[in-house]
């Protein structure tokens, strides 16, 4: 059974197991393996308004094309976190890497003269997105309890990869050609499988399941932290990615940035989403995850809610938009804090494909809502007031079921406990 330090004010401090060094080592691995499929993941995106001009795009057309890897790659965590489960991360990331060149090669060679090209490419570009689901079992499985969030929180910082296809990949094009971007993307690829195939190890006595994997996956889904934490990675995360795939459309469309210009803000959205998710981790360790989770979406209501104003982008719209990078980083990292609390250890993986793909999802619908709804009214201030309101049913859950299942965890396990001392909190 997993454990989890209480992280409540009621509680005497507790000592901290040992992290062996290889722990560590893992860890950066596995964050480097994550940047760098996320990083393949994110290409078409940045490219949207590029391709929506050389390819008569409509609105909604420049959508699906930034939407369609997001769900490929959030659906396929959900089988891809089971397989980590049985087969481990050491077999996984190497696997997921190499498949990932393929689409990579086909967009950057063939794939970008049609629609239709673009959309079979972006459909196997969504394997890069499923390394969130190899990752969060295999570093959850080397850390102890107390240190998971911290631990967790690190490896989502790998999510800022679509930070480096931000920042690179309209430069690389306009500099050199449109396979530039790609071809990079792909070597890199292949040296990080070489790497993870020669370097990775599972931790010692990792628990692997026995039962076949329509089971697991059935039993998975019993689980009242799959459900708890999907529909609150659906808001966080899922307003994550919904932002640095259509922040760069916004922004050029909304306000009248040059794409370099809007490419350049998207990535300081990113960066401060990655550098705030850790953040996240590590407060939940202290608070609970449930408190750091309250706190972030509380910004994100009230951030999306005058961003619906369409006000200017300095400052009042910058501020908005930061604040909101922010607590979406800090509750992706609180999220999967909670995950680490209340799932048992042989189910993470399963969990976490289950969990990621609800996140990624998340990120899948907005920017369809927000492309159909300025082509239809001109302006995208209801989809902003979409997200306040989902926003604010996120938070009102949190404050409910999700704060009471934490307390139930943290009230069944002070049963038994020696006075005068915090110890672990035990999942159910």
């Amino acid at each position: 059974m997993a454990v989890q330090r209480s992280g409540r004010s009621d509680a005497t401090p507790s000592v901290h197991a040992p992290v062996p060094g290889r722990a560590w080592l893992m860890l950066t691995l596995a964050t480097v393996g994550f940047a760098v499929n996320f990083w393949a993941w994110a290409l078409l995106s940045p490219l949207g308004p590029r391709f929506k001009d050389s390819l008569d795009l409509s609105s909604f057309q420049q959508s699906l094309l930034v939407a369609v890897p997001i769900v490929v790659g959030s659906l396929g965590r959900i089988p891809i976190g089971a397989l980590t489960d049985r087969f481990g991360g050491r077999v996984m990331f190497p696997l997921v890497s190499a498949a990932t060149i393929v689409p990579v090669l086909y967009l950057g060679l063939a794939g970008h003269s049609s629609l239709a090209a673009l959309l079979v490419g972006g459909f196997f570009l969504g394997i890069g997105g499923t390394a969130f689901a190899v990752g969060v079992p295999f570093v959850n499985a080397w850390f102890p309890p107390e240190r998971r969030g911290l631990a967790i929180g690190i490896f989502g910082a790998g999510m800022g990869g679509t930070a480096i296809s931000a920042l690179t990949t309209v430069k690389l094009v306009k500099a050199h050609s449109m396979s530039t971007p790609f071809l990079i993307t792909a070597v890199v690829l292949a040296v990080y499988a070489l790497i993870a195939a020669l370097l990775l190890r599972d931790a010692p006595g990792r628990t692997v399941p026995t039962e076949p994997l329509v089971r697991r996956l059935g039993a998975t889904l019993k689980l009242r932290i799959t459900w708890q934490a999907s529909a609150l990675y659906a808001v966080t995360f899922g307003g994550y990615v919904a932002f640095s795939v259509y922040l760069p459309t916004y922004l050029k469309t909304g306000y009248g940035l040059t794409q370099a210009d809007a490419a350049n803000r998207m990535a300081g959205f990113v960066l401060l989403a990655v550098a705030m998710r850790p953040v996240g981790g590590w407060l939940s360790d202290r608070l609970g995850p449930d408190r750091v989770l309250a706190g972030a979406l509380s910004v994100v209501v009230a951030g999306a809610f005058v961003q619906s104003f369409t006000l200017d982008l300095a400052p009042v719209g910058t501020i908005s938009f930061l604040a909101m990078a922010a607590a979406l980083g800090a509750g992706s990292g609180a999220t999967f804090a909670l995950v680490a609390l209340l799932t048992p250890a042989s189910k993470v993986g399963s969990v976490t494909g289950v969990v990621g793909a609800a996140g990624g999802l998340g990120g899948f619908v907005p920017p369809l809502v927000m492309g159909s709804l300025y082509g239809e009214y001109g302006t995208y201030a209801g989809g902003l007031a979409l997200l306040a309101v989902v926003a604010a049913a996120a938070l009102a859950y949190t404050l409910t079921g999700v704060r009471a299942a934490a307390e139930g965890c943290e009230r069944k396990q002070r049963t038994g406990r020696p006075r005068g001392r915090r110890t672990a909190r035990t999942t159910a």
